[in-house]
């Protein structure tokens, strides 16, 4: 249950900042490459869970390189948390660590919280 409310959740807000965009609710100073940004980051980063998830299935047999995980909690941090959130739960991988779990809903809140200054609060960004 919780897993499809997250995965929904993701989508969502891909959908919605798309949709802002394209129906002109995000205000004039969000141009278009920020929905884009976060789409392709979104995908790069699901790309990485998913790469990060093979070479583990694979440091069972043999020495393979990782990819760290502040790698991918700086992904997540920069935008591409909607990504990171699918994979953790569609290829449940880093799904069981609780520290990082926290740190990836730490930086689901820094985004959503510079979603809303930059929409709500637009004078704070432009002085």
């Amino acid at each position: 249950m919780i897993k499809k409310i997250l995965i929904t959740f993701s989508l969502l807000y891909l959908a919605a900042i798309w949709l802002a965009y394209l129906l002109q609710y995000l205000p004039v100073y969000i141009p278009i490459y920020v929905p884009g940004y976060i789409s392709v980051l979104s995908a790069i980063t699901f790309l990485m869970y998913a790469w990060d998830k093979r070479q583990a299935k694979r440091s069972s047999h043999k020495k393979v390189n990782r990819t760290p995980e502040r790698t991918l909690q700086l992904l997540a941090l920069f935008g591409g948390w909607p990504g990171a959130l699918l994979a953790q739960q569609l290829l449940r991988h880093k799904s069981q660590k609780r520290r990082f779990i926290v740190m990836l809903w730490l930086c689901i809140l820094i985004n959503a919280g510079c979603s809303i200054i930059a929409i709500y609060f637009p004078d704070l960004l432009l002085g």
